[in-house]
């Protein structure tokens, strides 16, 4: 007589569900952690300062946040691989003076932004390329590409400089207006970080980067296509960058060969602090932008509570610090109560 076991798959399959729960729910705590750390911040600094949330005022919040939003969003895809792209400040810089260079010539603003996009594509694809195929470390390629790029912008902008007087009236307007308190800028940044959220929900390509950056190997023994998907995040990551050049280009209306310089720090500080583990496989694009938003946000809060400028990167490093720790704990936390699951399920 043969005796089957019917429960014993789905047996399996608890912890893994439970698993995945836990991690979830830790990770939106994080997320909801951040929210409130900023809502705390932004109401002190309104009791201090009852001029900080004019119309005005929130409209420059959103504005300085716009840029750095964008580039997270691209940046959060990439880490959720396990890697990362230290070239997207550079590769800002560069795509702001292509732009600027096209629409001093008298062109269009709309080519000027697909050129940056496009600019930004094709520095995405030379990393994801070196990174797939090549097999190199992301840490050295995107800091060899970090410097190739930076000194190649060097020399071709010299000691030139592109500002608002260099550029169509319209497209610097477009830069600094919006409908009532919401700029233009923000809301394009706002429907970029939507849509890159559904995706990574809703797609299974999205999910793939999750269980990519989760193992890797695992990953690859289930047949997902490891290298394309690395390929596919480093590519979105760039148009991002190349796309939050001509913003940049658009809000400030001011380009030059420093454009961008030391920007991927301050990137990537805002993919951590927003709850994206560095080594891969969690967090989400909503964490990475208000991350983004924090951090741009503390730029704002210490002028208007009358502190020196000179904190906010001792500041940026002191919450970094704090992301990575927390990052440690909860996945000590997480391994723990996954061991227990499992114990019981056993």
């Amino acid at each position: 007589m043969t005796v089957t076991a019917p429960d014993s798959a789905p047996a399996t399959e608890v912890p893994q569900a439970g698993a995945t729960r836990l991690v979830d729910r830790v990770f939106k705590m994080r997320e909801l952690a951040i929210l409130g750390v900023f809502l705390v911040m932004i109401a002190v600094t309104q009791a201090g300062n009852s001029a900080f949330l004019s119309e005005q005022g929130v409209k420059d919040l959103l504005l300085n946040a716009t840029i750095l939003v964008l580039v997270a969003t691209g940046q959060a895809l990439v880490v959720i691989t396990r890697n990362v792209d230290l070239s997207v400040g550079s590769t800002l810089g560069i795509s702001a003076f292509a732009a600027g260079t096209y629409l001093q010539g008298g062109g269009n603003p709309v080519v000027a932004v697909a050129l940056a996009v496009l600019l930004g594509i094709g520095f995405g694809l030379l990393n994801g390329l070196l990174v797939s195929l090549g097999q190199v470390p992301a840490l050295v390629v995107t800091l060899g590409t970090l410097y190739i790029i930076r000194g190649v912008d060097s020399i071709w902008v010299g000691s030139r400089q592109i500002t608002a007087a260099d550029l169509p009236g319209g497209f610097v307007d477009f830069g600094s207006g919006g409908v009532s308190a919401v700029p233009y800028l923000a809301l394009i940044a706002l429907a970029v970080l939507v849509a890159t959220a559904y995706y990574l929900r809703h797609f299974g390509g999205g999910r793939e980067l999750y269980a990519l950056g989760s193992n890797p190997e695992a990953a690859r023994l289930a047949g997902i296509p490891v290298r394309k998907r690395i390929l596919a995040a480093y590519t979105f990551c760039g148009a991002l960058a190349g796309l939050a050049g001509a913003l940049y280009l658009a809000r400030f209306g001011n380009v030059d060969s420093g454009t961008g310089s030391g920007y991927e720090l301050t990137v990537v500080s805002a993919v951590v602090v927003g709850g994206v583990v560095f080594t891969g496989g969690s967090g989400s694009v909503y964490g990475a932008a208000l991350g983004a938003l924090l951090l741009t946000s503390i730029n704002s809060v210490l002028p208007a509570l009358g502190v020196s400028s000179v904190w906010v990167l001792a500041i940026n490093g002191i919450l970094l610090v704090l992301a990575i720790a927390v990052d440690r704990i909860f996945a000590l936390r997480v391994a723990s109560a996954l061991k227990k699951r499992n114990a019981r399920h056993a």
